[in-house]
């Protein structure tokens, strides 16, 4: 039986209005995180609008948004692009602190990571998305 055939690369929009934690977050990741995803492509966006202009054009696969971001915050973000856009692609949300994960379920995101940033807790949670997803 054929495995099923998965795209070349995922292409993975990172929101911050800050450029040190869109860095953070590719460095994170790195391009090709686990032997179960494709490599990844990223798309560094530091604003809002932008966000919600990619997102509608329907050409990425993941979005992580940083919730700390301003002026637009990456959960109110999250929540806007869920209520917003049929068969929006999954979020993982990049929160304050553990205890905001309260907000992050607010935002409808699939995920959610706290500051200060973890690989391994970053990587298993967009490889969680990406199982979720495969398994719906």
């Amino acid at each position: 039986m054929a495995e099923p055939k998965r795209p070349a690369a995922l292409r993975v929009l990172v929101y911050s209005s800050d450029a040190d934690t869109r860095r953070q977050v590719m460095l994170a990741l790195g391009r090709r995180p686990h032997p179960e995803l494709p490599p990844i492509e990223y798309l560094e966006v530091a604003t809002g609008p932008i966000v919600i202009e990619r997102m509608d054009a329907r050409e990425l696969d993941l979005a992580i948004l940083d919730g700390e971001s301003a002026p637009t915050g990456g959960l109110g973000l999250a929540k806007q692009l869920k209520d917003e856009i049929a068969d929006c692609p999954p979020i993982v949300v990049l929160t304050g602190r553990p205890d905001d994960v309260w907000l992050a379920n607010w935002s409808r995101a699939e995920a959610a990571v706290s500051h200060p940033l973890d690989p391994i807790r970053l990587t298993d949670a967009v490889l969680g998305v990406f199982r979720n997803r495969s398994a719906a």
